[in-house]
């Protein structure tokens, strides 16, 4: 069937659960939610369009919360056929990375000697290095540093890694084993010079939109008591995924591989990160600055 005759919900399932099979990891998560698919959406003729793609994907996150539908209803330049290869993801640009300060929303000195860094985007290492280091420079002095990830929707995990290492010291310390399909990645914080990583306390701010490689962040910094984590649950998300077109109009984020957090041996996939001190997302600055200054 060539990729124009994808017409249907069951049809684009049927490519959907196919690629599952093809890129996820083995085992019983991914049993399930083939079968959910599969279950859910046989002959189904609904037509393929925003609504077939939300509600394959309400079934899809019940056991993937990183599974996403991307709809192009004109269609691209794909050669014709879905991905038999994973593509990955483009390049990073640096000029866009630059304009957003390397995901650097704000460092600002407050009160009581806090410093808040509102990071907003977990950008691409090689380009948001600049902004980071920047930013530890201008919160050395700090007694406390807020790292606000309320906004943060995640990104590049080499850039999580960076920032855990900046706050849980100068030596090198793997943070998670990433299990794809016949191999695996470990995940390490990078070795910095004497005296380079932040050694004052440490409060994070979550929400129910912190996501991705964000929630990895609060979540390796809260398991090895690192961090008080204030504001509200995290999305669930923790599998690494990959882009790859089911139809011409369909691009998808697919799961390739579990983390595996080093300490725990488990992750926050579907139950999110909990924070220490649940709070209104809206409010939890005022939760840090009010009721948990230091000493």
């Amino acid at each position: 069937m060539g990729i124009e005759d994808v017409r249907t919900a069951g049809e684009l399932v049927g490519r959907l659960t196919g690629q599952l099979r093809r890129i996820m990891p083995p085992g019983a998560r991914r049993e399930r939610l083939v079968d959910a698919l599969d279950s859910t959406f046989a002959g189904d003729r609904a037509p393929v369009d925003a609504a077939a793609c939300r509600a394959i994907e309400a079934v899809a996150r019940r056991h993937s919360r990183h599974l996403e539908l991307h709809l192009e209803p004109c269609g691209v330049a794909v050669g014709g056929a879905p991905d038999d290869e994973m593509p990955g993801w483009p390049p990073p640009d640096p000029v866009a990375i630059a304009r957003r300060s390397g995901g650097i929303g704000a460092v600002r000195h407050l009160d009581h000697g806090d410093c808040l860094i509102t990071l907003n985007s977990l950008e691409a290492l090689g380009s948001a290095r600049p902004y980071l280091d920047a930013a530890a420079t201008l919160a050395r002095a700090a007694d406390r540093v807020i790292l606000d990830l309320r906004a943060n929707r995640g990104g590049d995990p080499a850039t999580a890694a960076a920032v855990a290492g900046w706050l849980l010291g100068d030596t090198s310390r793997q943070l998670s084993v990433v299990l794809y399909p016949g191999h695996r990645r470990q995940w390490w914080t990078p070795e910095l010079a004497c005296g380079t990583a932040f050694t004052g306390e440490v409060t994070v701010l979550i929400s129910r939109h912190t996501y991705s490689s964000a929630e990895a962040l609060a979540y390796h910094l809260a398991v090895r008591d690192r961090a008080t984590l204030i504001g509200e649950t995290t999305r669930g998300a923790a599998d690494h995924v990959t882009p790859v077109r089911l139809a011409k109009q369909v691009l998808a984020l697919l799961p390739e591989a579990e983390v595996r957090d080093i300490e725990t041996g488990g992750n926050w996939e579907g139950v999110g990160v909990v924070p220490h001190v649940p709070y209104p997302a809206e409010n939890a600055l005022h939760r840090a600055l009010t009721d948990l200054q230091p000493a």
